[in-house]
């Protein structure tokens, strides 16, 4: 069969006609450029007098504060950081013979750029979010807004605007300052109890807690809290302040807070003796402290700082309370170095992912109520040395932790309760929030570890188990106990087994948040586990249920939440203890206890 030329011309003819249109067609879409899908951060940093900086270094770090780039700003005092995976950003401005400044929380949004004017000064220099604008190459671009504009069926949506299209002022073109005080956030908290403490360190709430933070020019932090009421069955009043204040200088966060506390102690029927005056005085305290967190490398982290602490009650008292956190971040976990002396720390433990965690930090700081005993008439402070080692990795939906701690405490606390306060003349001292009473037991001396494994049980449960061993005090029954000094005598040290099983999480339709704990282990001893642990995850004796529930509110600035917490409904760990005569005593390791509460977060 030949081959006809005629033929093949004509059908090239068609190809030509047919290809030449749709490769006009195709070629605006392969020359144009990709749509971007991350952020920008750009920023002009100037000084007092509005002068463009050039030269200034500006660091980017991210939420959890580990750096991620360095730039410097060009001869118009300008600076870019591109291509950002959407998140919150912390940025950093330095410059000779100028304060830092600072700003947290910088979002960056898809196909869109945030827009930071910095102020530079000798004094106060702060970092203004001015606007967040698209980005070159966004998603919406100029094509996309005349488009919509055009449609007919979009106008009058666009009729809701504030001002007609085309009449904004360029965003890049701030007109007004930063505002002395911004970014500023509380949280109140109101709450009922039966008047125990909460747990082994002090942790109290008096009826009413408050804390408030907010930002002055942009990068000095200052933050009040309080807590106020009455102190539990004696309905003293009693109070504690503290005010912190705090400043970013690059990758270092120091901070100084001061604290004052004062509360009444209800005399009681046999609690006048030698050395001890009827009524009690106050129990006052200022404490002042300093700290500091830092950046060394990429993956590691120091949280460190001191305090002094002065307290008067009976006599005066001074003792200072160092403390370090070494934090190592690995691919998939971490590893933590602990120590603490003087008072307990659990704020260390506080996770730093939720919003408000400074706040929740404080609060724990502010309760956390100095542990007072009696010892032959004098006045004792409850102190300890707390080493801690710690190492969690993740594999998917599952995170391991192990960790070991090794403590020693002077003056540690027993509570006994319901206790005749004739039977130990001028070394019991009664408790300033329940019927109890509290006695030294002299010195204490455990270790222990814990293994545990936590799995994520969907994205809103986690349910988690532990095992390991826990030091404790044991006390010889047998022995007979006339004063208080057998019965410093008969306390021991033991280690004792314990298992504990969590379940946490999330209700999503309804908003609850929950979690429900039981540990298992040998009550026949006092106090059980570590009383300075740092332990994000601190496990309590017994049976204990905690509970959060959102309030919607619509319409309003702030948030309502109520809360409850049950520890220790079992009543587990509570040891009797028969003295010459026939009197029994009962030692409490935890009491039980019941809060409830409302938190308005604004």
């Amino acid at each position: 069969m030949g081959t006809n030329p005629l033929r093949w011309a004509s059908a090239a003819v068609l190809w030509a006609g047919a290809v030449l249109p749709m490769s006009v067609l195709v070629s605006p879409v392969l020359a144009s450029s990709p749509i971007r899908f991350a952020g920008q951060i750009s920023g002009l940093v100037a000084d007092s007098d509005g002068r463009p900086q050039s030269g200034a270094m500006v660091a980017l770090y991210n939420k959890q504060d580990h750096f991620l780039q360095r730039v410097a700003t060009d001869f118009s005092g300008n600076f870019s950081f591109d291509d950002l995976v959407p998140d919150l950003y912390n940025v950093r401005v330095n410059l000779s013979n100028f304060v830092p400044a600072m700003r947290d929380r910088v979002p960056v949004r898809i196909g869109m750029r945030s827009l930071l004017d910095v102020n530079l000064s000798r004094m106060f220099s702060s970092i203004h979010m001015v606007a967040t604008v698209p980005a070159p190459g966004g998603l919406m671009s100029d094509n996309w807004k005349w488009t919509l504009r055009a449609d007919s069926s979009m106008r009058p949506i666009l009729r809701f605007l504030p001002s007609p299209a085309g009449s904004e002022k360029p965003a890049a073109e701030p007109t007004e300052k930063a505002a002395v005080f911004n970014d500023s956030r509380g949280l109140v908290r109101i709450s009922a109890s039966d008047g125990s403490q909460s747990g082994t360190s002090g942790e109290a709430d008096l009826g009413t807690q408050f804390a408030f933070a907010t930002s002055l020019y942009g990068s000095n932090n200052l933050q009040l809290s309080g807590n106020v009421g009455y102190a539990g069955t004696s309905g003293s009043p009693a109070a504690s302040f503290r005010t912190s204040y705090s400043r970013a200088f690059g990758t270092a966060t120091p901070k100084v807070a001061v604290t004052m506390r004062q509360l009444y102690i209800a005399g009681r029927d046999g609690q006048s003796g030698e050395g001890v005056a009827s009524p009690l005085p106050p129990l006052r305290t200022l404490a002042v402290s300093l700290s500091d967190k830092a950046e060394i490398g990429d993956s590691l982290t120091l949280e460190y700082g001191t305090g002094i602490d002065m307290v008067s009650f009976i006599d005066h008292l001074h003792y200072f309370s160092p403390y370090a956190k070494l934090t190592y971040e690995l691919d998939h976990g971490s590893v933590d170095l602990t120590y603490t002396s003087g008072n307990a720390r659990p704020e260390l433990g506080l996770s730093s992912t939720d919003p408000n965690s400074d706040l929740q930090r404080e609060l724990a700081a502010v309760s956390l109520m100095p542990r007072v005993t009696l010892s032959g008439g004098r006045a004792k402070v409850q102190r300890g040395d707390d080493y801690e080692v710690g190492v969690t990795q993740r594999f998917g939906s599952r995170e391991y932790r192990v960790s070991a701690y090794g403590e020693s405490v002077a003056n540690s606390t027993l509570t006994i309760a319901n206790p005749d306060l004739s039977s130990f003349t001028g070394d019991l001292l009664p408790d300033m929030f329940s019927s109890s009473a509290l006695f030294n037991a002299g010195r204490f001396t455990s270790m222990g570890y814990t293994a545990q494994v936590i799995q994520n049980v969907g994205d809103n449960y986690k349910i988690a188990a532990a095992v390991g061993s826990i030091g404790v005090m044991s006390v010889d029954t047998s022995m007979p106990v006339r004063s208080a000094e057998d019965l410093r005598r008969g306390i021991g040290t033991a280690n004792r087994p314990a298992v504990t099983l969590r379940a946490s999480g999330t209700v999503k339709q309804a908003g609850t948040r929950f979690m429900a704990e039981y540990q298992w282990a040998d009550y026949r001893s006092a106090m059980p586990g570590p009383q300075f642990s740092t332990q994000s995850a601190r496990p309590a004796p017994g049976f204990n249920i905690m509970l959060r529930q959102p309030i919607p509110f619509p319409g309003v600035p702030w948030h309502l939440e109520a809360s409850a917490e049950l520890r220790n409904l079992l009543a587990q760990g509570y040891l009797p203890l028969t003295l010459t005569g026939g009197h029994q005593l009962l030692l409490v390791n935890t009491p039980r206890s019941v809060r409830g509460g409302l938190a308005f977060v604004f």
